[in-house]
């Protein structure tokens, strides 16, 4: 068994995060790099270390992920998600129950709570961000990101949800109380079910042909009927029909 290979499978033992749901050629070469940058000749020297080392275990699984987020990224997609997506929702249920699954830095579920709070209290909100990256949560959590991650903030959001402090900006307590970050590996960790929106986005560009039919399966399942799946620009579904959705706009997918 070659090198990589027998990390795959410690690191299936020890984490319970299965790399060959992954595409092996980015996944090795992103891998190889951090080997390579903390000093390693072989993955078997830095899975050793790690066993002990639980901050070198940390940044593994920041490398392992792509954890590269900003507030309303790809703006026009938001823009439809509100104008169009989002009335349908609230015409069925006032009360909607909302997961941002891979949620990295918390940009992406903190986004939904902005604009879902020009329509509903945040009060009456539920909505769950899911990373596997503790340390991303930790940041989410803090909830304070440099001016690069605001700069598809509209200007009045800017002004009514962030404080500056210094050279951060600092997401308003209203907005973090309206989120609850919660460990969870996509790959192998049980759903919740009856969610009426499930935002996924820029994630499964990364996995497998069959980790990726697996996943929008356990996506399907998850959402009540007529909820909604919102995927990323480059992940369209080009045949919904076989987990039970159906496109209603691009990039989002109705559960039938």
């Amino acid at each position: 068994m070659g090198d990589y290979e027998q990390f795959v499978k410690q690191i299936k033992n020890k984490l319970d995060i299965d790399l060959t749901c992954y595409k092996e050629t980015q996944m090795k070469r992103r891998l190889t790099s951090f080997c390579l940058k903390k000093g390693f000749t072989s993955f078997n020297d830095l899975y050793q270390v790690m066993t002990s080392d639980d901050a070198l275990e940390e940044e593994f699984l920041d490398r392992m992920t792509i954890n590269v987020s900003s507030f309303f990224r790809n703006y026009k997609r938001w823009v439809v998600f509100e104008s169009t997506i989002l009335p349908k929702l609230l015409e069925k249920n006032r009360w909607l129950k909302i997961w941002s699954a891979a949620c990295s830095t918390g940009e992406e579920p903190y986004t939904i709570a902005m604009i879902l709070s020009k329509y509903v209290p945040l009060h009456s909100m539920s909505i769950l961000a899911t990373d596997i990256d503790a340390s991303a949560l930790a940041k989410a959590k803090e909830g304070r990101y440099l001016e690069q991650s605001l700069k598809e903030v509209p200007a009045s959001m800017k002004s009514e949800f962030f404080e500056i402090k210094g050279d951060h900006y600092e997401i308003d307590d209203s907005i973090k109380q309206a989120v609850t970050f919660q460990k969870h590996n996509l790959l192998a960790d049980r759903f919740q079910s009856n969610f009426d929106l499930i935002v996924c986005r820029n994630v499964t560009i990364y996995f497998t042909d069959d980790a990726k039919d697996r996943l929008y399966k356990k996506f399907s399942d998850a959402l009540r009927k007529d909820g909604i799946l919102f995927v990323g620009s480059t992940e369209q579904i080009f045949d919904p029909n076989k987990y039970h959705f159906e496109k209603e706009e691009t990039f989002f997918y109705r559960k039938m």
